[in-house]
């Protein structure tokens, strides 16, 4: 839905401790200095070690207005650092665009929600009035992606017909393919596609399809290499099981688990 009270982080757990995926753009995390890569050791003075991932996450979380203070270990420092920082309602705008000189295009997905593909396709329009376009920057960025429709439409949006994404699993019912259906709606203007190692699942799905595709190149470091599926199975109306049944493939059948798009 695009909100909630935090401080506007993706995270997941690694050995034990949080791993910073990306802060969103705008929110606490982001204007606090927190980075891609930082691992989490401990809240309010709180250690991770011993936590779950959806407890650590409900400790983030909280009323607008109040602080948390994150122990941060940071590839390249001594020692840990403490960052505070002050809650606030987390509301993310998933796209931004801008009209650089010379006529080139700049749209920047934050994270992909559900209204998302349609954003991006009115974005490039309303840009394309204002002026002819003689290329285009996608800003992947720190985006760790979100609705996996949303990043089908975004990339259908660019390409003209083909494959977008396939999954498989162990059983026929995880095997899914995503094709375009819909003419390139830029005319195939040149395109550049910025990634670093905060781009994540549904980003590296529009990234590879845009690479496999010869539609774009892809500039910065290789991604964060979340390219697995996962499906809820629920025990109850409060418990369920989240279980890992299948990968993500692009076009040209390369997984993005692990791997990540370089």
């Amino acid at each position: 839905t695009g909100n909630y009270g935090g401080v506007g982080l993706e995270v997941v757990m690694d050995g034990g401790f949080l791993r910073v995926v990306s802060p969103m753009d705008g929110t606490p995390a982001e204007q606090g200095g927190i980075e891609a890569g930082d691992l989490i050791l401990e809240l309010n003075s709180t250690p991770i070690k011993g936590m779950s991932l959806n407890d650590a996450i409900e400790a983030m979380r909280g009323e607008p207005g109040s602080e948390v203070v994150l122990t941060i270990a940071r590839e390249g420092a001594a020692a840990p650092e403490e960052f505070t920082l002050v809650r606030e309602v987390i509301q993310v705008a998933s796209v931004r665009t801008d009209v650089l000189e010379d006529e080139f295009g700049y749209l920047r997905i934050a994270q992909f929600q559900s209204g998302t593909g349609a954003e991006v396709a009115k974005a490039v329009a309303k840009m394309q009035t204002k002026s002819d376009l003689s290329g285009l920057i996608l800003d992947l960025r720190n985006n760790p992606g979100g609705v996996l429709q949303s990043a089908v439409e975004v990339s259908d949006v660019f390409i003209a017909d083909g494959l977008i994404v396939y999954t498989t699993g162990r059983l026929k019912n995880a095997d899914l393919r995503f094709s375009a259906s819909s003419p390139d709606a830029t005319d195939g203007v040149p395109m550049v596609v910025l990634v670093n190692e905060g781009s994540a699942s549904a980003s590296e799905i529009v990234a590879g399809a845009l690479q496999d595709h010869s539609r774009a190149v892809i500039m910065g470091v290789s991604t964060f290499g979340k390219g697995s599926v996962q499906t809820v199975l629920p025990l109850n109306n409060e418990k369920a099981i989240k279980l890992t049944t299948a990968l993500y493939f692009t076009p040209n059948g390369r997984s993005i688990q692990a791997e990540g798009i370089v």
